[in-house]
């Protein structure tokens, strides 16, 4: 029987090989289980690709192993809070119990009528008088709200969450969302509580743990693996891409035929969605700086025949997006493996 190619490239899955973000999952499962928490929500974000999900989902997995926890994952397209209240209905059954005893919910679908009681007609105090029977049963509830967006929906949720964490409810919430959306959401009227709660960026994966990782599970040299991280440039999808097509290879050695197979799923995963939402100045300001490993602006701007003021808001579009890193003083440099043959191939 063969072995599984160890890698995968579904989004989202967790892989059976991985270099897991092991510092923001300890930090948010501490924090979340210590007994007066001080913080109740935590942002996940960075480009596609980054692992947003992948993390998530390791600490939704930790905490459904806990007997006092209740973990409920929400779409973020859906009506936020009454999708809450018909999960928390539907896969909790002391709730379930709970509302067909005391609550007619019939208004928003949920549960059965009550003849005798009338039906609710707010969602927002449904779901307090639910949280509060979670409490008087010594458990917690997790929201989890991948690919997170503003919406109506979302910003009155939010509203709301902020409203029974200070009447002392043990709801806990983590968003996971791309740069620019989860911008979007702090930057929304009336949710300068969540601008303040803590935010991790998916940074690039320690190059060192990816090399070793690639050496045992691949069986290749120290110097192929540490090239093979290198090209990563530690970007998570680039990590396993790279892995899974060198594993179905049965290669010791990286070949032109396994990074041209990187290459192209990279374009259809990732990149192409990503070229596709840039401004025409962001793109031709990237098909120069993709040109080399690293690149003074000045000497960008040369190149262009532009000057500051042209360069500097598409700087900070590239750079919110995690696609340029600009932390270097005048230096500018492409965060994304292989892009320069993506941007080539588009010119093409």
């Amino acid at each position: 029987m063969a072995v599984k190619n160890p890698y995968t490239i579904s989004f989202g899955k967790i892989p059976n090989k991985y270099v897991n973000r092991t510092a923001v999952i300890d930090s948010i499962i501490e924090e979340f289980d210590s007994d007066r928490p001080d913080e109740q929500v935590y942002k996940l974000t960075g480009i596609r690709g980054t692992g947003k999900t992948v993390t998530l989902t390791a600490i939704e997995q930790y905490f459904r192993d806990e007997e006092d926890w209740i973990v409920i994952d929400i779409p973020s397209r859906a009506d936020i809070t009454t999708e809450l209240v018909a999960r928390l209905y539907s896969q909790v059954p002391f709730i379930t119990k709970f509302v067909d005893a005391s609550l007619n919910l019939s208004a928003f679908g949920i549960g059965v009528s009550i003849s005798e009681k009338s039906p609710v007609a707010s969602i927002n105090y449904a779901l307090e008088v639910l949280i509060e029977e979670v409490k008087k049963r010594h458990k917690k509830v997790l929201i989890t709200i991948d690919e997170a967006q503003k919406t109506k929906s979302m910003v009155e949720f939010i509203q709301e969450f902020q409203i029974l964490i200070r009447k002392d409810l043990p709801l806990y919430l983590i968003l996971a969302g791309l740069y620019e959306d989860i911008e979007s959401l702090e930057n929304a009227d009336g949710l300068t509580f969540l601008l303040r709660a803590t935010k991790y960026e998916m940074t690039p994966l320690n190059i060192t743990y990816i090399r070793d990782d690639y050496q045992k599970t691949l069986e290749i040299s120290y110097e192929e693996a540490e090239k093979m991280a290198y090209i990563t440039k530690g970007y998570a999808y680039a990590y396993q891409t790279l892995g899974k097509f060198m594993w179905d290879s049965k290669g010791k050695e990286l070949t032109e035929d396994v990074l041209r197979k990187m290459d192209d799923m990279l374009s259809d995963k990732v990149y192409k969605k990503i070229w596709s939402e840039l401004a025409p100045n962001d793109k031709l300001f990237l098909r120069f700086i993709a040109q080399k490993d690293s690149m003074p602006v000045n000497e960008l701007l040369e190149l262009t025949h532009k000057n500051h003021s042209d360069w500097s808001v598409p700087r900070q579009r590239l750079s919110e997006k995690g696609i340029i890193d600009t932390q270097n003083r005048g230096i500018v440099a492409i965060r994304l493996p292989r892009f320069k043959e993506f941007i080539d191939a588009q010119l093409i």
